[in-house]
């Protein structure tokens, strides 16, 4: 379902978090689940990933993560500051230890001057521990590209909280 380099890093990020006894939640607008999904592909995977929140629109964002809609309204939903606070309330919103959150612009519009197609952030929050955010710009490379692409960044940042 998913190429080989992301099952890989799935399978990583699984190993590395049930060694160090960390839990996981996914909180993704773009991707619409797909880091949720290459990690629940593998068997066993229930000992590590606790949920995932798609939260495509708006309203999902405030009402299922608790992200402040005048957050969404000064910065835009495409933000570090929405993807940070995406993490946060997944953290908050779960029991997991570790929450990883994704939005982005995967095209083929939506994009704008100051904020292109193929723009996504991404926040990291774990807990007892600073949190951490992203920023890549793939370009206009595709939809499914940019969704592939995000799902890798979204799998290394977890990969490297859990080393």
């Amino acid at each position: 379902m998913f190429p080989d380099d992301i099952q890989a890093l799935a399978r990583a990020v699984l190993d590395k978090a049930r060694a160090a006894g960390v839990t996981i939640a996914t909180a993704e607008s773009c991707t619409g689940g797909l880091v949720a999904a290459a990690l629940t592909a593998i068997a066993g995977s229930s000992d590590v990933v606790d949920r995932g929140f798609v939260t495509y629109a708006n309203t999902a964002k405030t009402q299922m993560l608790g992200v402040p809609e005048a957050l969404i309204a000064e910065h835009g939903a495409v933000s570090a500051e929405v993807a940070l606070a995406m993490a946060e309330g997944a953290l908050g919103a779960s029991g997991a230890g570790l929450a990883v959150s994704i939005t982005g612009i995967a095209g083929p519009g939506g994009g704008s001057a100051d904020k292109q197609v193929g723009l996504v952030h991404f926040g990291l929050a774990r807990a007892g521990r600073p949190a951490g955010r992203r920023e890549m710009r793939f370009g206009d490379i595709g939809r499914e590209a940019v969704r592939l692409a995000s799902v890798r960044v979204a799998l290394e940042m977890l990969l490297d909280a859990l080393t």
